[in-house]
This record gives structure tokens, sequence and C-alpha cells, in this order.
């Protein structure tokens, strides 16, 4: 076969007649098409109709095939009577209509979110209201009772043992907290998260009052500027500065008041995972509580050391909690 030409690049043959058709009689396909075609010719110089008779029929017959389409496909037909030429025309008609609904409902979502955002707002601030309610009946011992408990340890011995108490105290709280969310309920989170900033605000402001009474960093005042205080101490994850002491009115002044809402804040979303179901909240919720907590004392613990006074030197009147209270009540 060598010189032959290969079969891709042989002409092509037309089949005849007689080939086209077993017994060699009736029309081929090329005459079929013929056929039809000169009927076509004929038929379209026969009647030739007006150019708006032409457009209307065009129109209408696009516009049927455009919604039989849209019909099958199950896309949205519009209701309206209006036909456009193409389907995208008809889309963009509806999505034009739609558009002053959407507006409408703009100002809507806007005020939704608004009050959302004043309703978290009003939650923190009834919060933190709360703790600064609760934070005077914290009792707190003084250096005297601190000695006694723990004869024969020096400052750095007794703060050692009160940040480990406090540590397990928030700990134990994180834990409780993180059993109390094992089966999740939507409605019970902000409760639980409430539940356990206030449990670890009073062990944390116990142990930054006492912290204070062990360095001899004692503020001045009564019961009710001392907790303010510490409350102060508390937000900034700091020790108080007793040559500068804060005053009742500095104390009560919108500053403290948000730095207290912003370290709430940052509370409640630092406990987030502690409601994490099937018991892992709990174990996640008393690491990071007992983690916290030992931050927090290590600041305040390496602020209270500059300024530290020796036990000799100090001359503290003694603590009166339950008079305090009494009088702060009454």
């Amino acid at each position: 076969m060598t010189g032959a030409t290969p079969f891709r690049k042989r002409p092509f043959r037309r089949k005849k007649a007689s080939e086209a058709q077993p017994g060699g009689t009736g029309p081929t396909d090329v005459d079929k098409t013929s056929a039809e075609s000169t009927a076509l010719v004929q038929s379209s110089h026969r009647e030739t109709p007006r150019d708006g008779e032409t457009s209307q029929r065009e129109d209408g017959e696009l516009s049927d095939a455009a919604g039989a389409h849209d019909g099958e496909q199950g896309l949205p037909v519009p209701l309206d009577d209006t036909k456009g030429p193409v389907t995208g025309a008809r889309r963009l008609a509806a999505l034009r209509q739609g558009i002053p609904a959407i507006k409408q409902s703009v100002p809507a979502m806007k005020q939704g979110a608004r009050k959302g955002g004043e309703g978290a707002k009003a939650a923190l601030g009834h919060l933190t209201d709360r703790i600064v309610e609760s934070a005077p009946r914290v009792p707190v011992r003084d250096l005297a009772t601190l000695r006694k408990h723990f004869p024969g340890l020096g400052p750095e011995e007794i703060a050692d043992k009160l940040v480990a108490g406090a540590s397990n105290g928030t700990s134990t709280v994180g834990a409780g907290i993180g059993a109390a969310a094992m089966l999740p309920v939507p409605m019970a989170m902000p409760a639980e998260l409430a539940t356990e900033i206030t449990g670890v605000a009073a062990i944390e402001l116990k142990l930054i009052a006492e912290l204070h009474e062990v360095y001899g960093q004692r503020p001045p005042g009564n019961l009710k500027q001392r907790t303010f205080a510490y409350l102060g101490s508390w937000a900034e994850e700091r020790g108080i500065d007793v040559t500068k002491p804060t005053t009742l009115n500095a104390a009560l002044g919108g500053q403290m008041k948000r730095e207290l809402r912003q370290q709430i804040m940052k509370r409640m979303v630092r406990n987030l995972p502690n409601l994490m179901p099937f018991m892992v909240g709990a174990a996640v919720g008393a690491v990071m509580n007992r983690r916290d907590t030992r931050k927090l004392a290590d600041r305040i613990r390496g602020d209270l050391r500059k300024k530290q006074v020796p036990w000799d030197a100090l001359k503290l009147p003694p603590l009166d909690h339950a008079r305090e209270l009494k009088e702060l009540e009454g």
C-alpha cells in the first residue's frame, strides 16, 4: 500500500440515487431539501406581511418562548402584563420593581440593629451595677487577721497563698458554669455568663483587697471609698497608688463606670468557650479562669512591690467589716 492516498484525504463520493434508496426509485435527501427550500421561497413571496405585523408577531413569539422557558426552568415569571423582548429585560424590570421595597426595609433593619445594641448596652450596665452593689459586701481580712491565719509566713508567702486560694475559687466557678452548660440552652447562656462574671469578680476583688493589706497599701477612706478604689484596680488590672487616692467623686464618675463595662465585656468574650457542651466547657472554664486570676494577681503584685511598706512601719487600724457595712446600708 505504499504510495496510496490515506483514507482521511480521499475525496467525498456522493451516493447515487440507486444507492440512496434500496429500490433505486423515490426522491433522495438532496431532492427533498431543494423542494422544501423552493416551497419556502414561494410562500414568502406569496405572503409578504407588513413591517408592523412582522414585529408584533416576532415580539409575541419571543415573549411566549421566553415565558415558556422560564416556566420550564422553574424561574419566577413576572405577573405584570408587560412582555419584554428577552428574558433578561423582564428580570431587570422585576428587579427594578423590588428596589423600592428593599429601600423601605432598610430603615427597619437599622432600627432593629439599634435596638439590639441598646439592649446589649443596657444589659451590660445592669451587670456593672450589680457588681458595684455587691462589692462592699465582700468580706476582707485585715493584715492582723491574715498573719493569724498564716503564722510564720512573710508577705510574699502569704501573697502566694492568697493567689492560690483565689485561683482555685475562680477555677471552681468556671467548672461549675461549664457543667451547667453541658446541654446548651441558648436562652440561659447570658444568665450563665453573668453569674460566672459576678462570682469571679467577687473572688478577685477580695484577692485585690487582701493583697493591698499584705503589702501595706490599704487605700484611705471608709468602706465605700475603699471598695470603689478596689473596683478601679480590678478594672484597670493595676495596683492602687496610695499617694494619689481615688476620691469618692472620681470613683463614682463616668470614667470608672466605662472602665468597668469594658472589663466586664472583655471577660464575657473570654468566657464564651466556657459554654461549650458535653463537659468540654467545664474543663476550659476551669483552666481559663485560673490563668486569668493569676495574670491579674501578678500585675497587681508587681505594682505593689514597688511601694511596699514593711510591717514594722505600718500603723493601720483593724478593719471591722460588719460594723462598716451596717453603717453603709443604714
